[in-house]
Order: C-alpha cells, then structure tokens, then sequence
C-alpha cells in the first residue's frame, strides 16, 4: 500500500516540479546527505588523520587552527561566581584560583591551557573528551579533583560492543529512553607503538556523568563530532598541489636545461663527448659551441601562469569561508585591507566567536566542570556544606567571560564605551565584564590602589573624557 501511494505521489509531480534543487539532470547525479551521523561513524576517522596532517604540514591550516584557538581561548573562558554573599564569591574564586594550577592529571598546564588543548582537538579532529577525576583525602589535592584529556581515538566510533549491546553506538552507550549513560573508553590510542597490549581492545565504561564532550553539532540526534578542516581538506590538497608544480617550474627557470634537437639521427653527438648526446663542455660567457651538421640546441624555458596569484588567492578565500575565518588571518596578507574592511571582517568573525564560546566550550566544557568543582570542594570540606545546602544554586551560579577581542582602533572603542555608559546605554560593570575581568576585583584593585597613592602622596592626571553634547534650551527646560 505505501509503494502504491508513493508511486502515485512520484507521477503527480513529476510533471511540476518546483524545487529545482531536488530536480534530475546533471544535478541528480551530485552526491547527498542521508544520514550524518552514518557518515562520521564510517569516514571520522579517515578525516581526522588527514586533517591532523595537514595542521601540521600546511602553513595556512597551521595558522587557521591557531586563531581559531587564540581567539576562542585566548588566555582562557574565566569563571565570575553570581554568589550574592561578596566574601562568598571572593572565596569562591580563591579556592578556584588555586585549584586550576593543579587541575590536570598529565599536569600539561592548568585549566585553561586544558581549555586551548581541547578546542585544538576539536578543531583538528571534530571533537575532544576530558575524564573528571576524583581522589581520595590522601592525595594531597585541597580539591580532591582533576581533568584527564582523553583523544578521540580512545573512544572508537566502531567499537565491538556494539553488535554485542545495541544501546552502544559510536562508543557511547544510552539507556532506554536514549540518554547518553556511558563513554566506551580505551586505556589509551590503539595506534600507540609504546602503549600495553593488555586491555589494549577492551573499551571500559565511564559515566557519562564523569566525561565531558566538546564539540560542534550541527543536526540533532548527532553523536560524535566532524573535524572543521572536513570542508575544506580537497581544496587545501590542490593548493598544495599548485603550489609544488609552481615551485618546480620556477626552479626549471633557473637553471640551464636544453634538448639536442637531431632531425635525421646522423649528428652523432656533441663536441667532447665520445658516445654523443651529453654536454659535458663549459659555458661561460663568450662561449662559442661547435656543432655537428644537423643538430641544435633548444633550451627550456618555463612560462608562470598569469593567473597563478588570482587562482591561488581564490582558493584560499574559499578556504577560509569554509573555516570561518577572515582572509587575513588564514593568510597574514594585510596588503588589500583598511580600517573599515578589516573591521567589517573582524564583526562576523566575533559573532561567530561568542557562539563558539557560549554555545559550545561553556555549556559542553566549562559548566560541567564548575559543577563538579564545587559538589567536589562541598564533599571536601572547603565549602560549608549547611550553607551550600541552604541554597545550592546560589553556589553554582557562574556567568563565564571569555577575553576580550583587541579592535583594530581601541581608542575608538573605549570612546564609544564612555559615551554609552555616560548616556545610560551601559552599567559600568557591563563594560568591565565584556573586557574579560571580575567588576568587583577591577574595583577592589582601583579602590587599593587609590589607597596606596593617597598613602605615598601620589597624584595622577585623570583621564580625558569626551566632552558632552551641547544642551539647549529645551533640553533645560525638560
């Protein structure tokens, strides 16, 4: 019965059409997308070592991953506690200061290095995993609690359980109403020369509770993550075909390459040389070449494409969109640009960054991480458990501030932002915290500092502010 009405509906529009995007023709034979998740699970992993070759051979890739982590990181997403208690968020962010110099098990870094790995991994490979840790009283932690980044090779897409336990799919197990319960873990990356073998192809279960997964979805229901080169590697592979073909002919160009031209095969070679056909004389200038009758020389000469640089250029443009990043970042080629073109660029690029940011490292990474930290410092003893009991979701309250990003006019801008602040546009705090910093450690440093001069009998000229709008006589009157 569904073939009969499917066939039916199929003869209906066939006639009319009017989508041509789902039309035939040459187009029909272009390639589609049934299921994404279908083609991670078969060609992720086949991507992810292209990618990672290419990150650290191709100088424009290399210099694409690292804005997009300087940029999205920076010196790191740091925690500003909403405690309404003061001395609370003070010692909040102390305990949290101290604890994120220790917070990584491999000890690489602290947690926002932690936080540049991880969106590297994510970038490269489409996705980066991170084990919470917890120890006991005896390890010398005054938060009992560590990161452990995991690649996303220890977590295989095509793992054996899965045609043991049909709940596990891509490495990651759910429960019956299809809520992720578990990561299906090796002990470390199977292609490891120096790793054990022993439990080497034996996945362990961890909880989903325990593991945080960063990256990027881009349809629902979607389970493992897309390396963000995926789109761009072909284009990136003929660029870097172009450009060894244009190197070879540029060093055909300078060098002195000829064919002995021997119409009828009797010359019999060149002067000096008893076999013939190989130049074995000197050319300096002023030299005079004797040859035999019928023969001639007739040197190289490579022509460079006019449209080499153009086609080049075009490439790269298109490998940045695909990136998403702006042309002169993938590039470093400034020669083109203003003050208003590159701001222009620089404007979508930040929209993109705070979705990054927001979206994805805060809600996937950061949040997960806060919320063990203090249910972990609240088991410990460093947070009063009555107090936390009182009101757990005071202490859990975080707001994240990502860096600031640097404009190319920064007086412009700090203009820009007196004027709203002094027009009502803006709170101070606003302004403080869209910098990056803690308003109330901003303020505790100026109130000290003040202090401190007023102490030493310092003075500083303030700063000039811009001066007000003229008023009018209806202005006063209002």
């Amino acid at each position: 019965m569904l073939g009969t009405v499917r066939r039916f509906l199929s003869t209906v529009t066939a006639g009319r059409r009017s989508l041509d995007a789902a039309g035939g023709g040459r187009l029909g034979n272009a390639r589609t997308v049934r299921n994404l998740n279908s083609d991670i699970l078969a060609t992720a992993t086949t991507i992810q070592r292209r990618a990672a070759y290419f990150a650290r051979n191709n100088a424009h890739v290399t210099a694409a991953v690292n804005a997009l982590v300087t940029n999205i990181v920076g010196p790191g997403i740091k925690p500003s506690s909403q405690h309404p208690d003061p001395k609370t968020r003070e010692a909040l962010h102390a305990l949290w200061s101290r604890w994120t110099d220790d917070c990584d098990v491999d000890g690489f870094g602290d947690f926002y290095a932690m936080q540049a790995l991880m969106v590297r991994q994510m970038v490269e490979a489409g996705e980066s995993f991170a084990r919470f840790v917890t120890f006991g009283p005896g390890d010398g932690l005054e938060v009992p609690f560590q990161l452990q980044a995991i690649h996303p090779a220890q977590v295989p897409m095509d793992t054996v359980s899965a045609l043991v336990n049909s709940r596990v799919r891509g490495g990651i197990e759910f429960d019956d109403e299809g809520r992720r319960v578990a990561f299906h873990v090796l002990p470390a990356r199977p292609d490891d020369p120096l790793a054990p073998l022993a439990g080497l192809w034996n996945p362990v279960a961890i909880a989903a509770r325990d593991m945080a997964h960063l990256f990027n979805p881009v349809e629902p229901g979607q389970l493992r993550g897309l390396s963000w080169l995926a789109p761009v590697l072909l284009a990136v592979h003929e660029v870097d075909q172009l450009q060894d073909a244009a190197l070879v002919r540029a060093k055909l160009a300078n060098l002195l390459c000829a064919a002995l031209v021997d119409p009828d095969g009797t010359a019999g070679g060149l002067p000096g040389d008893a076999a013939g056909g190989v130049l074995d004389v000197g050319l300096e200038p002023g030299t005079i070449l004797p040859l035999k009758p019928g023969t001639s020389l007739e040197f190289f000469d490579p022509k460079e494409s006019k449209h080499y640089g153009a086609f080049i250029k075009s490439h790269l443009q298109s490998i940045a969109a695909g990136l998403g990043v702006p042309y002169e970042l993938l590039t470093g080629d400034l020669s083109g640009v203003n003050y208003s073109s590159i701001r222009a660029g620089l404007v979508e690029f930040r929209k993109r960054l705070e979705h990054w940011q927001h979206n994805v490292v805060v809600y996937r990474l950061c949040r997960p991480v806060w919320d063990r930290f203090i249910r972990t410092a609240v088991l410990s003893g460093r947070i009063d458990f009555r107090a936390y009991d009182a009101d757990p979701a005071a202490f859990h309250r975080v707001e994240w501030l990502p860096p600031k990003p640097v404009w190319v006019d920064p007086k412009k801008d700090a203009e820009a932002e007196i004027l709203m602040v002094n027009a009502g546009f803006k709170s101070r705090a606003q302004v403080v915290t869209g910098l990056g910093y803690d308003p109330e450690q901003v303020d505790a440093e100026i109130a000290a500092d003040a202090a401190r001069a007023k102490r030493l009998g310092l003075a500083f000229a303030p700063p000039s502010l811009p001066a007000p709008a003229p008023t009018t006589a209806e202005d006063t009157d209002a």
